[in-house]
């Protein structure tokens, strides 16, 4: 089989950190959910082999030696939890973002550690979470580094109409039916919507709010899907603030992102990037392209 054909897989990388960690043991349990191949994969970095060569090949021989040590041992570590999954190590010579996106195939799932979402070099300088959500051919779960709080039966979704609401509910629909969770979809007004005394009350923006959360079921639903526990709520709160309530016991937070790009969309935010930055649960990003087939 060409490896460009090959099934749907969940990919995780590992770098020996503790949210690389926190990120291969959601992969290994979504990996075994929906019976697919685990991929784990690590990028030595260009830099790192060329530092290594410089000094001596000893060096790079150790640099190597060790990477396959951090795989070796995390692949162990993903039979041992569940030998019934299929479980692929990958080793290459790029940096992390590049490794997940040389493997990442439309229908896989990408897992990736939280650290250092939150610095601001990180935000100008891209990390791995958003520089894999932006580009990613696939969803990209961005798993904190946080004690597993169990499970609670919710996967949280924003909605507000546009296709890539659309993607997020696609997937926050087929995540509910591998966890057997209910679905919460969440529609946010912003903080700026009209108020009451400007014409137009609650009645009205309940009606209009309706409009779109039936609008965007309408289209994704199906019979697979359509027996799930499904409700929405409004919140007269910016969509951020809305996802981060909604979902702080929920399982997942489901976000589309436009792939709007750049220094400037990273530094104002988007509300992928806002809820990235504070979510305490795993947040999926459904990037342009993440439902499109090979």
């Amino acid at each position: 089989m060409n490896e460009r054909e090959r099934p749907p897989a969940v990919i995780a990388g590992v770098d020996g950190t503790s949210g690389a960690r926190a990120a291969l043991g959601w992969a290994i349990e979504a990996a075994a959910r929906r019976r697919v191949q685990l991929r784990i994969v690590h990028g030595l970095g260009p830099e790192t082999v060329v530092g290594a060569a410089t000094a001596d090949r000893r060096a790079v021989a150790e640099v190597r030696a060790s990477a396959h040590e951090l795989l070796t041992e995390s692949a162990e570590y993903a039979r041992r939890a569940r030998p019934d999954i299929e479980v692929i190590t990958v080793l290459a010579v790029a940096d992390a973002p590049a490794v997940l996106l040389e493997e990442a195939r439309h229908g896989d799932v990408i897992a990736v550690g939280s650290r250092g979402l939150g610095s601001v070099r990180a935000i100008m300088l891209g990390s791995v979470g958003m520089r894999t959500s932006a580009n990613a051919p696939c969803p990209v779960v961005v798993v904190p580094d946080t004690e597993p709080r169990g499970y609670r039966g919710r996967v949280v979704v924003g909605v507000d109409g546009s296709s890539s609401s659309r993607r997020a509910l696609r997937f926050a629909l087929e995540e509910a039916l591998t966890t057997d969770a209910s679905v919460v979809l969440v529609h946010a007004l912003g903080d700026d919507a009209p108020a009451e005394d400007e014409a137009i009350d609650d009645e009205v923006l309940d009606r209009q709010s309706e409009e779109v959360v039936g609008g965007v079921l309408a289209e994704v639903i199906d019979e697979r899907t359509e027996h799930l526990d499904i409700s929405a709520v409004r919140l007269r709160a910016d969509p951020v603030r809305a996802l981060l309530e909604t979902g702080a016991d929920a399982d997942m937070i489901v976000v589309g992102s436009r792939g709007r790009g750049g220094v400037r969309g990273l530094v104002l935010g988007s509300v992928s990037q806002g809820v990235l930055h504070h979510a305490r649960t795993p947040v999926a990003v459904l990037p342009p392209h993440s439902d499109e087939t090979d």
